[in-house]
């Protein structure tokens, strides 16, 4: 796992082979956004430890939605720690293994790299202590606010801090080699209406699920992204239509 650094004493990357997860601090205070794959507890505490701040202290993780390579360490970090796990309504029953995990609709191109990512390690049924909704503002980051981004899954989320202009965009919007649509959606018309409006939210640090943060002319960038990927989707069924 690899550590970064991406606002100094504020926030940080934890990398994964496959995704990744964010540590917010307030202070002594720590929030983590997503918690890798399963039996990484050991890793992401040893990371708080290395910053020379205390895995005692993190005090919630909120998971952007239900995929294994973001809840898997989320139950064993909370019961280790008494950190609260909090996720929107849609995904909690998925998280904590009373239905079944959303199954996407592929592209072609997406298949290979699909079937890569079913080799991180089954997430455990994991507990949800507060389920979420949209423009419900949590304590952290100075009112850390949640934006329901259906579309990746039916109960995915960004986390933005407006005080910090930060933006977590979980699976809806990715950051591998260019930034772009996630992939992998159950649906993705809604998929695309979901980063429409979290484009619109003009963060200058974007953080992604995958692929490195965005910290320079980020709104710019992925108002753009954005864009592309609406008229990509409008393509199609204007061509239905004609």
């Amino acid at each position: 796992m690899d550590l970064v650094e991406v606002i100094p004493d504020r926030l940080h990357m934890l990398r994964f082979p496959i995704g990744q997860a964010y540590l917010w601090r307030d202070g002594e205070t720590l929030t983590l956004i997503d918690a890798g794959h399963a039996g990484a507890a050991d890793a992401i505490e040893g990371a708080i430890r290395s910053l020379g701040l205390a895995s005692e202290r993190l005090e919630r993780i909120v998971l952007t939605h239900c995929h294994r390579d973001h809840v898997g360490a989320a139950g064993e970090l909370a019961s280790r720690r008494g950190a609260e796990v909090l996720a929107h309504g849609l995904d909690a029953p998925v998280i904590r293994g009373e239905q079944p995990v959303p199954e996407p609709v592929l592209l072609d191109w997406e298949l290979p790299l699909y079937a890569h990512g079913l080799t991180v390690p089954q997430a455990p049924p994991t507990r949800v202590d507060r389920e979420l909704k949209d423009d419900e503002t949590l304590p952290f980051g100075d009112g850390a606010v949640v934006v329901h981004a259906p579309g990746h899954t039916p109960g995915s989320i960004g986390i933005h801090l407006p005080e910090h202009g930060v933006l977590f965009t979980g699976d809806c919007v990715a950051g591998v080699g260019q930034v772009m649509l996630g992939v992998f959606n159950a649906d993705r018309a809604r998929a695309v209406e979901s980063m429409v409006r979290l484009a619109a939210l003009a963060p200058s640090v974007a953080c992604f699920g995958h692929g490195d943060p965005l910290t320079s002319d980020t709104a710019a960038v992925l108002r753009a992204a954005a864009e592309s990927a609406a008229q990509a989707e409008a393509e199609p069924q204007a061509r239905a239509q004609a």
